[in-house]
């Protein structure tokens, strides 16, 4: 079964795959800090969408496709276009090395999230694990 991305279904699949990661649970074991993932439209995508993802202590408390970025609160917000995504979630583009770049645009505190590499890392391997579907 695949999962269409960005749905409820894809951000839940990928929150069962974190809480099931022993890698993530490691390098995210101080980690508290939601995150609210908007995928912007591109030539691949025409619609926004809105991801919420709860990260508490290497587990994810929470996660479902919302209808604003504003719907619940996150202490970030990461946004970039559908094909920016495709790219972080085939794992062509890494997460730190985009926001660095702006190629993803964080809201929040940088220097919180760089002190966190690895549990990026074990995020982007949980989205590979996730059999995802492309479309609009």
């Amino acid at each position: 079964m695949a999962y269409k991305f960005p749905s409820d279904e894809w951000i839940k699949e990928l929150a069962r795959q974190l809480n099931a990661s022993e890698a993530y649970e490691k390098a995210a074991k101080d980690w508290e800090g939601d995150f609210v993932f908007v995928v912007e439209p591109d030539e691949a995508y025409p619609h926004t969408a809105y991801l919420f993802l709860g990260l508490y202590h290497g587990k994810s408390t929470d996660a479902a496709m919302i209808g604003s970025e504003t719907e619940r609160p996150a202490e970030f917000i990461i946004r970039a276009p559908f094909s920016t995504w495709r790219q972080v979630i085939e794992g062509k583009l890494d997460p730190i090395q985009g926001m660095m770049t702006r190629k993803l645009k964080l809201q929040g505190n940088m220097m919180k999230v760089m002190r966190y590499p690895k549990a990026a890392k074990e995020i982007v391997a949980c989205c590979a694990k996730v059999p995802t579907e492309w479309g609009a």
